[in-house]
């Protein structure tokens, strides 16, 4: 399963995908339309015509690890359709996962320490 840990990077294809493709063709997209490395352990989300299905591709070290999820009753919250690749962080990614309207996750800001003095 994917553990969306703080260190996960996410990106998200904001245009809908031809959903007979399989792990080769999406690694192919990953590549070709995103522009990124599909070996590079980051979480590629995927979406079907219809807003109830999802695909999600990552590398776990081992192998490629396809994720093909349908809502039931429900549709999955996206972006507005535009040619690019959207990142997301990995409370977001988790959010979207279960279904749940992703943009009311605000992404954790990395805190400093105050310096003293």
């Amino acid at each position: 399963m994917i553990s969306p840990t703080g260190g996960l990077r996410v990106y998200v294809a904001t245009r809908p995908t031809d959903f007979r493709k399989g792990i080769d063709g999406l690694a192919l997209l990953v590549q070709e339309t995103m522009g990124l490395d599909p070996f590079s352990g980051a979480a590629f989300v995927f979406r079907a015509k219809r807003a109830d299905r999802i695909k999600v591709l990552v590398w776990d070290q081992t192998g490629i690890v396809l994720v093909h999820k349908r809502l039931e009753g429900a549709k999955f919250v996206w972006p507005k359709a535009r040619d690019g690749v959207m990142k997301m962080s990995p409370a977001q990614f988790s959010a979207l996962f279960e279904g749940l309207d992703w943009r009311l996750v605000r992404p954790e800001r990395v805190r400093r320490p105050e310096l003293a003095g």
